[in-house]
């Protein structure tokens, strides 16, 4: 039969050790569990706000070639489905952020010639586009 023993206490010579926790990201401690996946071109500000003074550069100069109220619907019409043409190739191919400010500004650019088809309707009472 085995004798029971008292417990020694702690050893004086060993040093303490905290326990196992998670690292917080802070200093990397090796590869990550998982991969990590970039995007190879973030929207950005800039991005944005160059598409969209392209864009507003686009629909001026194809308003500009209306004569009159029809015609520039017309224009405007036509080359806010060529800038969001273009909106979709960027976004599938290119820079997400300038795709955005292309279709943010065409979709103002829409409202504007909406805004004014409406108002020669109102005061003239006759549909401006046929």
């Amino acid at each position: 039969m085995a004798i029971a023993r008292p417990d020694p206490g702690p050893d004086p010579g060993a040093v303490a050790r905290p326990a196992s926790r998670t690292p917080s990201g802070l200093f990397p401690a090796g590869p990550p569990t998982r991969p990590t996946y970039r995007e190879p071109h973030p929207v950005t500000g800039g991005g944005v706000a160059a598409g969209g003074g392209a864009a507003a550069a686009w629909l001026v100069l194809f308003g500009l070639l209306g004569t009159d109220v029809a015609s520039y619907a017309w224009w405007t019409v036509v080359a806010g489905l060529l800038a969001w043409l273009t909106a979709l190739v960027l976004v599938r191919f290119g820079d997400r952020g300038v795709a955005t400010g292309v279709a943010i500004v065409t979709a103002g650019g829409w409202s504007i010639a909406a805004a004014v088809v409406a108002v020669r309707w109102a005061t003239g009472g006759d549909w401006p586009l046929w």
